[in-house]
C-alpha cells in the first residue's frame, strides 16, 4: 500500500539501488537550442523496456457525469481549457473546451501547449533530487556551498529549505517594485543577485511561507551542480528522454507554440500576452500539454525518475509542526514542489482520499494537477483563463471523485 510520508527520512546515501530513467515514445526532442546536447548513450541505455506506450491522442469521455457538466459549463462560457483523467494506463477522459486564441478564432486542440505556472516547481524539485541521487549534491547542503558570493544571512539556509518554502528568503511578490520586476525579463543570475539584496523574514525551518524566489535559487543550483544551463539540463534529463516533445521552458519570451492566456474583466474576456515567465525561471516557466503531463506523472510516481528515498523526501511534510490550519481546513503537507491533502474535504459531497497536487496561476492561466496514489489516478485541469480558480478546483475534484467511484461533488465547501 502506498503511503504519503509525513516527515522526511534519513540521509540519501543510505539508499541502495538505482531506478532507471523512463522514456515514453522513443524520440528525443529535435529542434531545441544547440546548447541542448542530445540524450546521452548512458541515459538511453538505462531506459526501462517495459514502459507502457503513450496512449492514442483521441477524445475520450468515459466519465459521463464529468462530461455532461463540462459540456454545460463550456456552452455557458464558464469554462475554457483542457481536462485529462487517467487510471493506471487507461485514459478515462480527455477533452478540450474553447479557444486557443479567440482573436484568431483558433480552437483548442488535445495537444495544445499551456503555461503550467507553479506546477513547474515539481520539475525543479525533481532536478535537485535527481542530482542528489547522482551524488552531485545533497538537499542538506548549505545554499552558500552552491551560490557564491553568498549573503551572511543565508548561512543557515539549506537547499531543502528552498524546496519546502521554509527558507525565510522573501518571495518575489513581497518585495518593493514588484510591478516593474514582473514585466522586466531577467536571467537566473540576475534573479539570484536580486534575492541577495533582502534579509530573511524568519529563521530557516521555523515557518512556511510560499516562495517563488526559493525555486529560482534552486534552478541556479541545478546549473552549478550539473555544469549545464538550467533549460538544457531539463531537456537532456527529463523532456527529451521522456519523449515530452511539447514541453519546455519559456525563458526567452519566445512563442514556443503556447496558447494565449486570458482573464475576466468587467468589459469581458481580455488576452494576457505578456507572461514574462523568465522571472519565475525555476518556479513557473514550464509549458506542457495534457499528455506530456501524463507521461511526467507516470514517470515520477512510478519510480522512473528518482530513487525511492529521494521520492519519499519529495512527498514528506517539511512544514513546522505548529503550522496552522488553512481556511478552516486541515493544512496541506508541504513537500518539495508538491503538496498533499484531502482535497475532497473541500467539496460536497465530500470524499477523503489523499491527493498529491500542485496548482498553477500566472499570466492568463489557472491549472491544477493531482495524483491519488492508491488507485493510481491522475487528474489534469488546465485553463487559459486566470480567473477560473474555483471552477478549476471543483472540476478537478469532480473528475477525481468519479474516477474513484465516489459520489459526484456538486458544490465547493470553502
Amino acid at each position: 500500500m502506498f503511503e504519503v510520508p509525513r516527515t522526511p527520512g534519513g540521509h540519501p546515501r543510505l539508499v541502495l539501488g538505482v531506478l532507471g530513467a523512463l522514456i515514453l515514445g522513443g524520440a528525443v526532442w529535435a529542434g531545441f537550442s544547440t546548447a541542448v546536447k542530445p540524450t546521452s548513450d548512458a541515459v538511453l541505455a538505462s531506459i526501462r523496456p517495459d514502459t507502457p506506450p503513450r496512449p492514442p491522442l483521441v477524445v475520450v469521455e468515459d466519465l459521463p457525469q464529468l462530461a455532461a457538466r463540462l459540456d454545460r459549463e463550456a456552452a455557458a462560457g464558464r469554462f475554457m481549457g483542457a481536462v485529462l483523467v487517467a487510471k493506471g494506463d487507461q485514459v478515462l477522459f480527455r477533452q478540450v473546451y474553447g479557444e486557443a486564441n479567440y482573436e484568431q478564432d483558433r480552437p483548442l486542440k488535445l495537444d495544445s501547449r499551456f503555461r503550467l505556472a507553479s506546477i513547474s516547481k515539481q520539475f525543479t524539485a525533481t532536478a535537485i533530487l535527481r542530482l542528489q541521487d547522482e551524488g552531485k549534491l545533497s538537499v542538506s547542503d548549505p545554499v552558500c556551498k552552491w551560490i557564491q558570493p553568498c549573503p551572511k544571512a543565508w548561512e543557515p539556509v539549506r537547499i531543502s529549505h528552498l524546496l519546502s518554502h521554509t527558507s525565510g528568503i522573501p518571495d518575489l511578490m513581497a518585495r518593493p517594485g514588484w510591478g516593474m520586476r514582473r514585466t522586466t525579463p531577467a536571467t537566473l543570475n540576475e534573479l539570484t543577485e536580486d534575492s541577495k539584496q533582502f534579509g530573511l523574514q524568519f529563521s530557516p525551518g521555523t515557518k512556511v511561507r510560499y516562495d517563488n524566489a526559493g525555486f529560482n535559487l534552486a534552478a541556479a543550483i541545478v546549473e552549478t551542480a550539473s555544469g549545464r544551463p538550467y533549460e538544457a539540463y531539463m531537456h537532456e534529463t527529463f523532456f527529451g528522454p521522456l519523449g515530452m516533445k511539447d514541453s519546455g521552458l519559456d525563458l526567452d519570451g519566445g512563442d514556443h507554440g503556447v496558447i494565449m492566456g486570458y482573464a475576466n474583466f468587467p468589459a469581458g474576456l481580455a488576452a494576457q500576452p505578456n507572461a514574462n515567465t523568465s522571472i519565475v525561471a525555476g518556479a513557473g516557466a514550464v509549458y506542457s500539454t495534457l499528455d506530456d503531463l501524463l507521461v511526467w506523472q507516470r514517470a515520477l510516481h512510478r519510480g522512473a525518475l528518482l530513487k525511492p528515498f529521494s521520492y519519499q523526501q519529495m512527498l514528506a511534510d517539511h512544514a513546522p509542526a505548529d503550522t496552522p490550519k488553512e481556511r478552516g481546513h486541515p493544512r496541506r503537507d508541504w513537500g518539495y514542489g508538491v503538496f498533499s491533502n484531502r482535497l475532497g474535504d473541500q467539496v460536497r459531497p465530500s470524499f477523503q482520499d489523499r491527493q498529491i497536487y500542485h496548482t498553477g496561476s500566472w499570466g492568463g492561466f489557472r491549472n491544477l494537477m493531482l495524483y491519488q496514489p492508491e488507485a493510481d489516478v491522475t487528474v489534469i485541469v488546465l485553463s487559459n483563463n486566470y480567473h477560473l480558480r474555483d471552477q478549476v478546483f471543483l472540476i478537478s475534484q469532480q473528475a477525481m471523485a468519479e474516477a474513484l467511484g465516489r459520489d459526484f461533488p456538486t458544490t465547493l465547501a470553502r
